[in-house]
Order: C-alpha cells, then sequence, then structure tokens
C-alpha cells in the first residue's frame, strides 16, 4: 500500500524545511521560521539587556547607598532585599503583567526587577569590603568627600564582580522573558520573540514540529553563550582562580 506523506496533512501555509527559499521551513500563517527566528533573537536578546540593566542599575545603587551610608539605610534597602527575595518572582511577574496589561514598557520594567536585589546584597559586601582598604581609608583622611571616594575609588574596584553577576543573570533573564512570552503575557503581536514563536507553534506539533525547533535551538543555544561568557568573566577576574 502507499504510504500517506505526512505533507499532505498539514495546512496548505506549512512547507517543511531544507528549500533554498525556506531553508527551516514556514509556520501556520506561511512565515519564514528562519527570517522569524533571527528577529526573534534580536528582539529577545533587546528585551533581556535592557531589563538586565535596569536591574543591575537599580540594585547597584541601592547596595551603594545600603554600604557606605549604613545605619537606617542599611536596614531599609536590606529588609527591602528580604521581601523581594522570599516572593517568587514568576508569581509576582504574571500578577503585575495580568493586572498591568501586556504593555512593553511595563513588561520591560518587571523584568528588569529579576534579580536586582542580588546586585544590591554583592554591591553592599563588596562596599563593605573595600571602605576597609587602604586606598579608602586614606581618601577619607584626606578629607575626599563621599560621593567622590565611590565614585573614583569604589565603583571601579567593585565593577568587575558586578558585571560577572550580569553574566549570570542574563541568561535567566532571558529565561523569564521567554516563559512570560510564551504564556501570553510578554512580547505581543505584530512584534516576536522566541518564546511567543514557540507559543505559536504549540498548537500544530501533531502536524509538524519546523516552526518550534528553531527557536527552542535558539534559546537554549543563546542562554548556554551567556553562560559561558560568565564563568570566563568568573575565572579571569578571580585571582585565586588565576593563581591556580
Amino acid at each position: 500500500a502507499e504510504q500517506f506523506p505526512l505533507n499532505r496533512l498539514l495546512p496548505p501555509a506549512f512547507i517543511d524545511g531544507g528549500q533554498v527559499a525556506f531553508p527551516l521551513g514556514t509556520d501556520h500563517l506561511g512565515r519564514c521560521v528562519a527570517s522569524r527566528t533571527l528577529h526573534a533573537i534580536r528582539f529577545s536578546l533587546l528585551v533581556a539587556l535592557g531589563g538586565t540593566a535596569i536591574g543591575a542599575v537599580l540594585g547597584t545603587a541601592l547596595g551603594l547607598l545600603a554600604g557606605q551610608l549604613r545605619g537606617r539605610m542599611d536596614e531599609a534597602v536590606m529588609a527591602m532585599v528580604d521581601v523581594f527575595a522570599s516572593i517568587p518572582f514568576i508569581i509576582f511577574a504574571l500578577s503585575v503583567v495580568a493586572f498591568a496589561g501586556a504593555d512593553f514598557l511595563i513588561f520591560l520594567l518587571v523584568v528588569g526587577l529579576a534579580g536586582w536585589e542580588r546586585y544590591a546584597r554583592l554591591a553592599r559586601a563588596l562596599v563593605l569590603d573595600a571602605n576597609t582598604r587602604g586606598y579608602a581609608e586614606a581618601a577619607r583622611n584626606l578629607g575626599v568627600p563621599s560621593h567622590v571616594i565611590v565614585a573614583r575609588h569604589l565603583v571601579p574596584n567593585i565593577a568587575g564582580p558586578l558585571l560577572v553577576q550580569v553574566t549570570i543573570n542574563f541568561p535567566d533573564t532571558i529565561l523569564l522573558e521567554t516563559g512570560l512570552s510564551f504564556l501570553g503575557l510578554g512580547v505581543q503581536p505584530p512584534l516576536t520573540s522566541l518564546g511567543l514563536m514557540v507559543s505559536e507553534a504549540k498548537d500544530y506539533l501533531a502536524l509538524t514540529i519546523w516552526p518550534t525547533v528553531p527557536p527552542a535551538i535558539a534559546i537554549v543555544l543563546t542562554t548556554l553563550a551567556v553562560s559561558l561568557l560568565g564563568d570566563h568573566l568568573r575565572d579571569r577576574t578571580d585571582a585565586v582562580l588565576r593563581q591556580g
């Protein structure tokens, strides 16, 4: 008996990969999966980069204030850190996006709040350690203002560990954006992202896997690449590892 090819079961819009015009096939609307994947990677990286920058700046600024001013400022910042760290972030993100709507700026701010408490804790610890060093104490004894000490002496000396923390948080931010977009609470059409592409293609997995595989592989490779970069930067900035 003649075998019935799967292609005959697919809607007319679907084209399997391997063709010159559509190397990764098309989705259910006839759109090129390869082109959409490249565009989605760019947009997902833009969201992750913006979100990571927001979290890093906010957390580092609060950590610097807590470590430099101490007293009630330190207690207030650490209390906020403890409260925020005790809340499952995915539930917080789902609640905010579902309540405020799927506006892009709101979504970017929500993504930016992911992991800010890690930067705050790290920056505070680094500032407390740096203040015990000779250069900070010498500048303070010479009457140098506190903001000058922070800008010229503390920040350059704590930038390395904070940069490593950025590369550690960046893959988590990509996965958060992907998860929220997959649930329909992130990037909305006509914009696209890797998570949105997987979400749109999941209803057609029984017919074809072509639209799902490229964005899924892109998610894995992107997070893996950034994680490897973070490990490399950690090795380069850690004096103990360099000596070993």
